[in-house]
């Protein structure tokens, strides 16, 4: 089957709304214009903000996975196995993006429960956020494998992009985290900290897409 340019953009623009999605998930759990807190925050969300942000977990995961194809076809001039490495290692933390923004509806429920009845929060999300750190450790292998194999590809021209996506790339962005963290602050600390994750994912399927917007290249 031939994947045309027309599908090749609609992938790109699903990735960048699983990652817009998932943002506005983030924010759904964070965002109160009083305050920083992130886990505070969670505490005076309603239930339905949890319950409609546990819900884009399932929704983004599916857009993420949509956009992937774009990626899995930006790599079809690498070897197979290389092409095939780069596709389940980024299929794996897409996947998982979902499963710990789900999971993050046990801290929200638990620091909820702390606040309306006055338990220590840390004391009542400590089960929770352990857990959440867990699946958090588990990805961490297997973005390192990605990040070598994509960057070393893409840098050695065996892919359809151009150097600069690398630029654009997760793992670029995510090295800035800790010096966007201190010159942010306030609301805008929040919405950018507390959806920082999703937003280098907007970021590198904008990229991607307008990289490949006019690709010439068809493949099988």
């Amino acid at each position: 089957m031939k994947i045309n340019q027309f599908w090749l953009r609609v992938m790109g623009i699903s990735g960048i709304l699983g990652g817009l999605l998932l943002f506005t998930g983030d924010m759904l759990f964070y965002f109160d214009a009083s305050s920083t807190n992130l886990k505070l925050n969670m505490g005076h969300a309603s239930d339905n903000r949890i319950i409609a942000s546990g819900i884009t977990a399932l929704l983004s995961a599916w857009l993420y996975m949509i956009g992937l194809g774009q990626v899995y076809i930006a790599f079809k001039p690498a070897k197979d196995y290389i092409r095939n490495i780069v596709l389940f290692s980024f299929a794996g933390i897409l996947i998982a993006y979902g499963v710990i923004h789900g999971a993050y509806v046990a801290i929200a429920t638990t620091a909820k429960l702390s606040s309306e009845y006055e338990i220590d929060m840390v004391t009542a999300t400590a089960l929770a956020s352990k857990t959440n750190d867990m699946l958090r450790i588990l990805v961490y292998p297997v973005f390192a494998v990605l990040s070598l194999f994509f960057i070393s590809q893409v840098w050695k021209r065996k892919t359809l992009y151009p150097r600069w996506i690398i630029l654009f790339f997760p793992l670029i962005p995510f090295l800035f985290q800790g010096i966007v963290s201190k010159v942010l602050t306030g609301s805008f600390w929040v919405i950018i900290i507390g959806g920082y994750l999703n937003l280098l994912l907007v970021v590198f399927f904008l990229a991607s897409t307008i990289a490949l917007w006019n690709s010439k290249s068809k493949q099988d």
